[in-house]
């Protein structure tokens, strides 16, 4: 027998393949702990900060969004809205989400060319939502609709996807999320969520230009037949109501006569009641199978019977037969 020790792989329990630029973004933080001046006020960092750690340490003057950042569980920054751009004396207008922050920086939150990039920014972000916010479950609880109430939009220079009519169906098949794309502005959060802090590697950002949307790593159409497994993570981070858990899709839609996200967006994706249950592969095998009583031996089998047993399905996640 060899006395050499099998090498231990540390390979995370993704479920996919992942498709590239999705995950483990490198690092942008500052290595050191720094000093930076933000309108005019002095503010110590620590290192692995970026300049929006500290423009949001200080009273500024000017308002920065920040929508694509979540600041919390290493998801980001992405830099992908460009909705917290501010100037520096040093570097110009740079995205404060994903610069560091070292020492000497003097940033400037005013300053006219970043208002105005911040501006820009919002108006292409808001082209891509519907903006209806009366029928949306998470009318005031949204954090685009915080952002455009605060840098006082009236009417975004750009429209609305509603000018476009393109709409996506609204993906209602899984039994605890609901993905409506009209209403995501493409800030990777979820992506990350999924892939680097639950590590289910299920969902992915997909397409190019215009056609760039959420999808699945398993090239599937809808959440039911994705391989998620309803951690409801990415519902957590989502900055608008492109992701809701399910119950509360419709929780704060101020209601108008006939007129609903649904029937306004035309089509739907349905469940076809063959729904998944909230429980990882990894912890189903680990479930300890009930040991059969008398009464279950003697039973009749009727394969076409319900009953509360997982089908272990790596593959396809599994499912509540």
């Amino acid at each position: 027998m060899s006395s050499e020790t099998p090498q231990q792989t540390d390979a995370p329990p993704l479920t996919e393949q992942l498709a590239p630029g999705t995950a483990t973004d490198p690092p942008v933080r500052s290595t050191d702990a720094a000093t930076v001046t933000v309108d005019g006020t002095r503010v110590e960092v620590e290192a692995g900060a970026t300049l929006l750690d500290a423009v949001e340490a200080v009273d500024t003057e000017d308002d920065v969004p920040a929508l694509c950042s979540y600041g919390r569980q290493e998801i980001g920054p992405r830099s992908e809205c460009r909705t917290c751009m501010v100037g520096t004396d040093e570097h110009g207008v740079v995205p404060a989400c994903s610069f560091p922050a070292t020492d000497g920086l003097t940033v400037q939150t005013a300053a006219a060319d970043a208002a105005e990039a911040r501006d820009v920014n919002l108006d292409l972000v808001l082209s891509d939502h519907n903006l209806r916010c009366t029928t949306c479950g998470k009318n005031g609880r949204c954090e685009l609709q915080d952002a455009a109430i605060e840098q006082e939009v009236e009417e975004p220079r750009y429209g609305v996807l509603d000018d476009r009519d393109e709409y996506e169906p609204i993906d209602d098949s899984s039994s605890f999320i609901q993905i409506d794309r009209n209403k995501c502005i493409l800030c990777n959060r979820c992506v990350e969520a999924c892939n680097d802090v639950q590590v289910e590697g299920v969902l992915r950002i997909e397409g190019t230009g215009q056609d760039t949307r959420i999808g699945f790593q398993s090239d599937a159409e809808t959440m039911e037949d994705s391989t998620c497994v309803s951690c409801g993570h990415c519902v957590t981070v989502c900055p608008t109501g492109s992701l809701v858990e399910k119950g509360i899709e419709d929780a704060t839609t101020i209601p108008l006569p006939g007129f609903t996200q649904k029937n306004s967006v035309g089509k739907t994706y349905e469940s076809t009641g063959k729904s998944k249950g909230p429980m990882t592969p990894k912890k189903r095998t680990e479930r300890t199978p009930e040991k059969p009583t008398n009464e279950m031996i003697d039973a009749p089998t009727d394969d076409s019977t319900s009953s509360d047993a997982w089908d272990d399905d790596a593959q396809s996640g599994g499912d509540w037969l």
